[in-house]
């Protein structure tokens, strides 16, 4: 079983795929973001640094993501805070003209490679949330993050699991009023829409009356 936590800066992807993985006895798949060179440059000036910010991603994520069939074949269980579909979201934000051209012929090969999650779980906050839950976490190249940028990223994200994405099946929650770190019920309550929308047991019918 293959599953992929999804959503925009700060909605707390990486969060909630740790908290699952020992509930769904999950290997973890994370992003390393960090090791990318040229992200702290990025968000001081998107234009110039963007192409090699999205290419280094781009290959970064194809090399991880060829690891979920060995570990599949294994009869583990994945869960991954990001889908590769993801970097072709912050492409479209960031690049346009033969910049983005190049990407996505890159892009293209390389997915049609790669396995897809057997469910997306999509994470949705209004951008005021993300925005504070960004600055609760204080990353260093993140103190200057645009409000801006994130509105749009969040819109993109939207309009891309409301119109656009059907290569997996798609569970969307809404997080605002979630707090499943400080709330045990909380993640309860996650866990079992995602069991639910998977068909296994054990799930509990109560859990399924948040909105």
């Amino acid at each position: 079983m293959y599953i992929a936590i999804e959503g925009a800066i700060g909605v707390g992807k990486t969060t909630l795929s740790r908290l699952l993985s020992s509930r769904f006895q999950a290997d973890l798949l994370l992003e390393v973001f960090e090791e990318n060179p040229f992200l702290a440059d990025f968000y001081t000036d998107r234009d110039a640094y963007a192409f090699q910010t999205q290419i280094f991603f781009l290959l970064s994520r194809y090399h991880q993501q060829q690891e979920v069939p060995g570990a599949l074949e294994s009869e583990n269980n994945i869960i991954s805070d990001y889908t590769f579909e993801k970097d072709a979201l912050f492409a479209r934000l960031n690049l346009d003209g033969d910049e983005l051209d190049t990407y996505f012929s890159v892009h293209t090969a390389l997915a049609e490679k790669l396995l897809l999650p057997d469910l997306v779980v999509y994470l949705q906050a209004e951008t005021s949330v993300l925005m504070q839950r960004i600055a609760h976490r204080d990353r260093p190249y993140e103190r200057n993050m645009d409000q801006d940028y994130i509105h749009n990223l969040n819109k993109t994200y939207e309009d891309y699991y409301d119109e656009k994405y059907s290569n997996s099946p798609v569970l969307k929650i809404n997080t605002n009023d979630l707090n499943y770190v400080g709330n045990e019920e909380d993640l309860d309550w996650v866990e079992n829409r995602i069991r639910q929308t998977l068909k296994l047991d054990p799930y509990q019918t109560q859990f399924f009356n948040k909105s």
